[in-house]
Order: C-alpha cells, then structure tokens, then sequence
C-alpha cells in the first residue's frame, strides 16, 4: 500500500480509536482522508486539527465533493464492525461500487510490509502493545504501532516512524478481527469468555484464539493461565508473577506508588526495576512487553529506563485527582476481570479509604451474560452507582437493564442514576474516593466529575 498520494480514504466511524489510527496513518502517507462519526469528540476533534474532514451526519450530501464525483476506484471505504448494515452512508458507497473493507482487513494490509507483533488478550492488550511500542521506542528500535488507547508519553493512538523495522498492533478478537492478521510473533494476554454475542460459546472463542496463535509463525507468549489451550504449539512460552519458568518477576514490593521487581528472562536477571502502573496485573503486563522488547534487541539498561519512564495508557487507571481529601480515578474496565483488577489497585493504592464507584455496563449481551460475576466484582466497591447500559452496536433485550443488574448487587449503598443526573448526585454527598468504570460514554463526564470534585475540595 505504498504511493498512496491521491488515492482516497473514507472512514465510516472515523472516531473510534482503531480507526483515528488508521486515518492518521493514510494521511501520514499522503492520501486523502475523510470520514463520518454519530458525534463529536476529543478525537475527532484532534483529527479535524490535522485537516481531515469529519461528518457528523449521515446525509449523503454532506460527503465531501472531491470524494463524490471521483471514481469509484479511487475511493476506499474502511468501516467497523459497529456500523449497521442499514447506515445510510454504507448503502451510498455500495451502491456507488466502492470497496468497502472492515477496518481489521485494512490493518492487515498496511502491516505486511514488514514484521508485525501483534498483542491479543481480552484484557491487558492496550496496556502490553502500548508498553511495548513505548519500550522499543525508548530502546533505538524504531517501530510503528497502531494502538487501541492513546499513549500518555505520546498523546496518540498511532505512532509511526519513517525508520520503523517492527510494527506493534493490537490484535482485536471482536468479530474474529485479529485473523486478518500474520504476525511474526504473538502475545496473548487472557482468554476470559467475552464478545458472547459474536462467538455464542467460551469454547469458540478459545477456538478463535487457537487459530490465531496458528497464524503466528514465530514466537507466542501467552500469560501462564492460557497457556494449556496452547500445549500442541510450538515456540510457546508462558510468564506470570512468581512462574518457575521464565519470562517471570520476583521479589515484588511497592514504594511511593512505585512496584520495584526482578525480572527474569531471556537469559538475563534485571534486578529492582521500577514501574509506576499500579496493581500486580500490571506487573504482568509488564513482563510481557519487557520479554518481547528484549527479543527486538532492546539493551537492558535501555529497557530499565523505558520501564521506569512510561506513564500508560488514558483510561487505564488514570489517575484524575490524587490527593487526602478526594480521589478520581478513571478506568475503560468493562469486564469482570477488569473491574476486579481496577478495583483490586484503588484498594492497594487507598487502603481504608471509602470508594465510591460510577459504573456504565457496556452492550446488553454482555451484561445479560456475564451478570453473576459483574454482580460479585462490583459488591467490592463501598458504594455503586449504575449508569444506564452503554448499547453501542446493539438493539435493546428485553428485561436486561442496569436497575436488573443492580438487583444482583450484594451490597447495601447502591442505586441507578441516569447520565444528566449523576454529577448533581455526587455533589450533594460526601465522597472519598471516585473511581469511573466503562467502555462506553461515560470519560465524557469525566472532565465535568473532575472539575466539580476540585472545585469543592480545594485546599
């Protein structure tokens, strides 16, 4: 996909991150680019500065004129697996003869060109591929990555470099996305049953990431806990805290906010490295990356320093308002296994601390299916309020709502609030520590949360 200058991109849900990535890309080569989101936001807003033209509107009219009267050859239309089939603009290109490629198909194309490692897991996936670019990047060995968040030390989803010998992505089992990838290595970092929608059992997720490990011709490493579904592979290896094998870390502590830990791997023992993510997951995740970096030929003290040096990924536990009077905390945990580690690292971070947690459950099947463990990790919070469902790409199901999902809660402080009346809510009660959850909406209150919290808190 080399001589792009004056071929035409038109990207229907150019707001989402995978896709602002991939539109930031195009242009970087010299294409032009355009594309539709149901509303605005800090992305498509960052995109327009670039000078790419964003519609927020479905009218086929509203589409650029340069992109309507060229040839349907010269235009290509990327879209997501969230755009219904009935989308007006979809039926305008179909109709017009465009090609029209899903956006897991176009991040297989522009990562074939050079040697691709690609970071799957149904958590932890962002934070690894975002670490590892940022290792790689900080240890001489250029790369281009094509993130799922945007990076705090970059302040983009996308990185590229001219120089680059490796390209990083995040490999997205939604909708069987990451087959259209070839990736000369793999990680995998946890196979917890999600996207039940799509794949209708845990048994046919397992097997969707067993065909993806199979289309990795080099090295997979995949976290100690799904490593048996991977026992017939060859060059597999597993980590973990506290593995008897290697890649493992050891000798665990925290100070001052800071995990110091050895790492063990590749042969080498890297002793009181320091890492500033909070919560053992996170360790984990650092294992990973650190063990893949180190394979790309990152030097060891190199590696020490990107490590002590990255700052994570926004909306992956980040960190809002940090002091003795109040916290806000702000995290895109939209599983079980998610909340159970977000919550798990604000009890760590402000032991004895009351935490109060705002909750979006995003997609009705999701909820519907996994509505026991939600019940059971959101029971761990001192307080909860349940934001409406988030239903993205889905239509409503009958009986599955947050105030039935709210029932199921063990808990005593609990309550349902729609969007417009939460920030009045929080401030007419006390709170201690604050701590957003979701993957839907909900980081657009958030500026507004953080503003009121200072306001009445300030020193």
């Amino acid at each position: 996909m080399s001589a792009l200058e004056g071929n035409r991109f038109f990207f229907i849900g150019i707001g989402g991150i995978g896709m602002s990535g991939l539109a930031r890309y195009f242009r970087r080569r010299g294409a032009h680019v355009a594309g539709y989101d149901k509303t605005p936001s800090e992305l498509t807003n960052q995109l327009q500065s670039e000078g790419i033209e964003v519609q927020f509107n479905e009218r086929a009219e509203l589409i650029p004129e340069a992109y309507r009267n060229a040839p349907s050859s010269e235009v290509m239309v990327v879209r997501t697996p969230a755009v219904p089939v009935s989308s007006p603009l979809l039926k305008y290109w179909e109709e017009k003869g465009a090609r029209i490629l899903k956006r897991a198909e176009v991040l297989g194309m522009v990562t074939r060109d050079k040697p691709t490692i690609a970071v799957a897991g149904t958590h932890g996936k962002t934070t690894v591929s975002t670490m590892l670019a940022h290792l790689l990047t900080a240890g001489k060995v250029p790369c281009n990555a094509f993130l799922g968040g945007i990076s705090a030390n970059y302040g983009t989803n996308v990185l590229l470099n001219d120089e680059a010998r490796v390209n990083v992505v995040e490999a997205d089992e939604y909708d069987r996305s990451f087959l259209q990838l070839c990736p000369a290595q793999s990680i995998i970092t946890a196979m917890d049953p999600d996207h039940l929608d799509i794949y209708g059992t845990a048994e046919a997720m397992f097997e969707a990431y067993t065909a993806f490990a199979v289309q990795c011709d080099g090295p997979l490493l995949v976290h100690e806990r799904v490593a048996h579904h991977f026992a017939h592979r060859t060059q597999v290896s597993s980590y973990a805290i506290g593995s008897v094998g290697e890649p493992r870390a050891e000798n665990i502590s925290v100070a001052d906010g800071r995990y110091r830990f050895d790492l063990i791997a590749e042969g080498l023992q890297l002793r009181s490295l320091t890492f500033g993510m909070p919560g053992r997951h996170n360790v984990e995740n650092a294992i990973a990356a650190a063990t893949v970096a180190l394979r790309m030929g990152v030097p060891p003290d190199l590696l020490r320093q990107g490590l002590a040096s990255f700052r994570g990924v926004a909306r992956r536990f980040e960190t809002r308002i940090s002091s003795p009077r109040v916290a806000l905390i702000d995290d895109y945990a939209h599983h079980p296994k998610e909340l159970d580690a977000c919550i798990g690292s604000v009890r760590e971070l402000y032991p004895g601390r009351k935490v109060t947690g705002i909750f979006q459950p995003h997609l009705f099947t999701r909820t519907r299916d996994l509505a026991s463990d939600f019940a059971r990790s959101l029971a761990r919070l001192d307080e909860l309020i349940l934001l409406d469902i988030y239903p993205a790409r889905e239509e409503p199901i009958a009986g599955i709502t947050s105030e039935w999902l709210l029932e199921q809660v063990p808990m005593d402080k609990k309550s349902c609030l729609p969007k417009t009346a939460l920030l009045e809510a929080l401030a007419s009660q006390a709170v201690d520590v604050v701590v957003t959850m979701g993957a839907g909406d909900i980081d657009r209150l958030v500026p507004q949360i953080e503003r009121m919290l200072n306001e009445r808190y300030r020193p």
